[in-house]
């Protein structure tokens, strides 16, 4: 399987998402976080966009969201998120387990996702994600596969204040299993929000003393080989 291939048509398919202004329907707008949808084209369920200005850079802020290492630390729907395999620099495979959601009603899921960074002319950022078979990690009857199709982040520097970020992420998550589409529905805003509130309070605390952090954190990304 050609993973950087299709690495490299997912984050094609992020940017043409983010270029895309038509059709989209606001479903929910909470602590300047909007969140919009319409249907998606790869499965019987949405395509979520969310929008937000984080107060960081837009080198710091991709490289945050980009790697793996602290990521259960600060994202609370995750259980799990580990690297699997590493392709290159830009590229990795991990595998993530969710918690539950909506007070129980929606179990755990496991996923396995391609993850890559695209970066782009002006500071523009593409971090990039999909579901990928990786035989070495077959589903288990613990959790349920789930698969997203076409998945990330769009950083790019605020116009009015370039030390800000404005974050445009889009989601399609197949979480398959027995659900009603009408749960996924009615619990994917909020959890939206909070990753998005989430990611905010945990690049703040990411901050080391004298921005050693930074870099400390990455190598020890580089020892999980």
């Amino acid at each position: 399987m050609d993973y950087k291939a299709i690495a490299q048509q997912t984050a094609q398919e992020v940017l043409s998402y983010n270029q895309d202004t038509s059709g989209w329907k606001v479903v929910k707008i909470s602590k300047k976080i909007t969140v919009s949808s319409k249907a998606s084209r790869k499965f019987l369920g949405n395509l979520y966009r969310v929008e937000g200005i984080i107060p960081e850079s837009t080198f710091k802020l991709s490289d945050f969201l980009y790697q793996p290492g602290n990521r259960v630390a600060w994202d609370k729907a995750l259980k799990v998120y580990n690297m699997i395999h590493r392709i290159d620099s830009d590229t990795f495979i991990c595998h993530t387990i969710t918690q539950s959601f909506a007070m129980g009603s929606i179990s755990p899921r496991d996923f396995i996702d391609l993850v890559y960074i695209k970066r782009c002319e002006g500071n523009m950022n593409i971090i990039s994600s999909k579901s990928v078979d990786f035989p070495e990690y077959p589903p288990s009857s613990n959790y349920v596969r789930g698969y997203n199709h076409p998945c990330g982040y769009v950083c790019s520097p605020l116009k009015e204040n370039p030390a800000y970020s404005k974050l445009v992420m889009f989601v399609q998550t197949e979480m398959r299993g027995k659900l009603s589409p009408s749960i996924i529905e009615k619990t994917m805003p909020s959890n939206l929000v909070s990753f998005v509130l989430n990611a905010k309070d945990g690049i703040k605390s990411h901050k080391a003393p004298s921005g050693r952090g930074h870099h400390n954190s990455h190598s020890s990304f580089q020892k999980k080989k």
